[in-house]
């Protein structure tokens, strides 16, 4: 009896671990087609953006004019709509079950890097360099809860930091999904399994993005009012007339 105890512990271990290593390579596959194919229209959203909330601001950089009791709500508006669209890709393929896994991890890695593109936007922070699409990326380690460590970051060429942040990612999403996902191996309870985590993966995954993006918009403020405060002490006072 222990023994057959023991043998089934040990498939279902081997069995987890298989799946592990299948939804990491989704994973990751899906990271690198999104990083390779996935970018959004900078100036197309921004004004859609400034339309829909009738922003004064003519650059994403007007962005720090406007604080974050401003932007706060859009970027929260954006992660919701996010997450309905998670939900419904979830719903769509996971009556599938298993065998809709890669394409719905290549469909949920776009939805959720299109979502760090907005929220890197809202609050301030272009990607048009190498540099700008690193810190993106560090953005999107964040928001997978993975703490890089500052000597991981500065010992990497930025032509190798994004792949390696991405195998990392993947290796966490895949642990992840294995562990919360397993119910869509049945069809019959994929589809309403699938919508409900994809929806809370991309809300759990935007709310770490945007403390992230907020944090680094609050840390530019500040450093924007001491460089003010810095020129306002160096300056020459004003001369004063003096008494004929």
């Amino acid at each position: 009896m222990a023994y057959n105890s023991s043998r089934s512990s040990m498939g279902r271990k081997q069995s987890s671990a298989s799946l592990v290593q299948i939804f990491t390579a989704a994973a990751g596959a899906g990271f690198r087609r999104a990083y390779e194919q996935v970018r959004i229209d900078q100036d197309k959203y921004l004004r859609q953006i400034r339309r829909a909330h009738r922003l004064p601001i003519a650059t994403w950089h007007e962005m720090f004019d406007l604080g974050p009791e401003v932007i706060d709500p859009i970027a929260a508006s954006t992660i919701k709509s996010s997450c309905r669209m998670g939900a419904l890709e979830g719903a769509g393929l996971g009556v599938g079950g298993f065998l809709t896994v890669l394409p719905d991890m290549g469909i949920l890695s776009a939805i959720t890097l299109r979502m760090l593109q907005k929220l890197s936007l809202l609050y301030g922070f272009e990607y048009s360099t190498d540099e700008d699409v690193s810190g993106l990326w560090l953005a999107a380690a964040s928001a997978a809860g993975l703490d890089l460590g500052r000597d991981f970051i500065e010992k990497q060429a930025a032509e190798r930091l994004v792949p390696r942040i991405i195998d990392r990612m993947a290796v966490k999403l895949g642990a992840e999904v294995a562990e919360k996902w397993a119910g869509r191996i049945i069809p019959v309870v994929s589809a309403g399994a699938a919508a409900a985590l994809n929806y809370y993966f991309v809300r759990a995954w935007g709310r770490r993005a945007q403390k992230h993006f907020r944090d680094r918009h609050l840390l530019v403020l500040s450093q924007n009012a001491r460089r003010a405060d810095a020129r306002k002490l160096s300056s020459p006072s004003p001369l004063l007339p003096s008494n004929i």
